[in-house]
């Protein structure tokens, strides 16, 4: 855990008075903003004692009140003490470490104060723009982004010529940069790990995590979070920690949220592509995912679904690095509204749009279902989630993720409320010239 004894001096260009200002404006004008926090307590983020520049940060993003893992963690971590902490998905926890280091961060030329590692590139580079969206009144402050996909020396370039003061980035690229001696890590003040469990489950990423480590101060405040936190795992994060403030889910009933409506349509393989495109015509959606198992069904279905005039994208790992970030950005833009996707947008990414998640290939195992299915029904909104159970390993699985989760996941009906899957439906896009009969089947390996 960083000391972190005496307050940390900022310039005050922003003051209070302005800051209750905005909050008077902002609850005056009682509107509704997607993509808002649930509201759990009656406090508010200035109770957190944030900078001023920060909390105005805050405010233009509309949200007024923290969730309730914000307000249990923030305070303790804008303390510097080490954070370990489950939470479902949805409910804020990047903010956490996210508002704790910038509230603690004491700009030095040339330094490198914040760490935050991640495992899927597409994650970093979500949660390098959160730094940047919540310190966008701190214009010193410089945020750099690191991952593998593109040419190395654009990253040694930047820690030469303009050292950001805050690191995000995977571990395979982290390392390379410390190991040729590109990264300094000798004044890292704050490591954070997000979706801990995966990066620390694998052996090899967290090899990589562990080496990186111990290239850190002993002395430096460590935060982890994920969704999902076995014991064992948890054994695992408290090696990287000193009493940390440990934040838990032990009902797992708990991780599901509550404004996403689950179903689940039992059919034959060949069957899935037709009740797909019916599903797709019928259903009214802000964003899709599409989740499927394997990089190759991932670029069959996109095809497939543009055949029959759906507008989809595919994400997945055998894209080129610029290729899936410019997906992404597409995707995130509210410029495509399709997505299918392997595994690799399975975890962290949040869409605030999307209300709607398929599994048209069942997940490995009920962590990767939870994981998926909560990119809809994020922030407090609604969502629904649909999965295709086409054998016996298929039900195995599903009924494991309704004993685990204490869920009723029950069969789709002919007919769904359109109000109890979508809050808000942002425009009518419809789809023309559906072709379902050509698409009965088609074989995705």
């Amino acid at each position: 855990m960083a000391d972190n004894d005496d307050l940390l001096d900022y310039e005050e260009d922003v003051s209070t008075e302005q800051i209750d200002e905005e909050i008077e404006k902002l609850s005056s004008m009682k509107k509704h903003v997607k993509g808002t926090y649930t509201s759990i307590h009656s406090s508010g983020f200035r109770d957190f004692l944030l900078k001023p520049e920060i909390l105005k940060a805050i405010i233009d993003c509309g949200f007024e009140h923290p969730s309730e893992v914000q307000h249990e963690c923030i305070p303790q971590a804008v303390l510097g003490m080490d954070i370990l902490c489950q939470a479902k998905s949805g409910m804020g926890k990047t903010a956490v470490f996210v508002l704790a280091t910038l509230q603690q961060l004491e700009l030095t030329d040339n330094e490198v104060h914040v760490l935050v590692l991640c495992h899927t590139r597409e994650l970093a580079f979500q949660i390098s723009k959160e730094y940047q969206r919540f310190s966008k009144y701190l214009p010193k402050l410089k945020v750099s982004v690191f991952f593998g996909g593109l040419p190395i020396q654009r990253d040694e370039e930047v820690l030469r010529t303009a050292c950001p003061h805050i690191v995000v980035g995977t571990p395979g690229r982290i390392l390379a940069l410390v190991r040729n001696r590109k990264l300094t890590l000798t004044n890292i003040k704050h490591f954070v790990i997000d979706e801990c469990d995966k990066m620390l489950t694998e052996l090899d990423m967290r090899s990589d995590v562990q080496e990186i480590f111990r290239k850190t101060p002993h002395t430096k405040q460590v935060m982890m979070f994920s969704a999902t936190l076995s014991g064992d795992i948890r054994f695992v994060c408290k090696k990287f920690m000193v009493n940390p403030m440990e934040v838990y889910v032990d009902d797992e009933a708990k991780l599901t949220l509550h404004g996403l409506l689950q179903h689940y349509i039992k059919l034959e393989e060949h069957e899935k592509n037709k009740k797909l495109v019916e599903l797709l015509d019928l259903l009214e959606f802000n964003q899709v995912i599409i989740f499927v198992r394997s990089v190759q069904r991932c670029m069959a279905l996109a095809i497939l679904l543009n055949d029959q005039n759906f507008p989809a994208i595919s994400i997945h790992s055998a894209m080129l690095q610029e290729d899936r970030l410019s997906r992404y950005q597409l995707f995130k833009e509210f410029k495509k509204r399709i997505l299918v996707a392997t595994n690799l947008f399975g975890r962290g990414m949040d869409i605030e749009r999307v209300n709607i998640v398929f599994n048209y290939d069942m997940p490995e195992d009920s962590d990767t279902y939870l994981h998926r299915v909560a990119r809809a029904g994020r922030f407090g909104t609604k969502g629904l989630a649909i999965t295709f159970v086409s054998n016996d390993v298929d039900a195995q699985i599903l009924n494991s993720v309704q004993q685990r989760f204490d869920v009723n996941i029950t069969e789709l009906p002919d007919e769904i409320d359109l109000s109890s899957y979508s809050k808000c439906i942002t425009s009518n896009f419809v789809f023309m010239d559906v072709r379902i009969v050509d698409c009965d089947y088609i074989t995705l390996f």
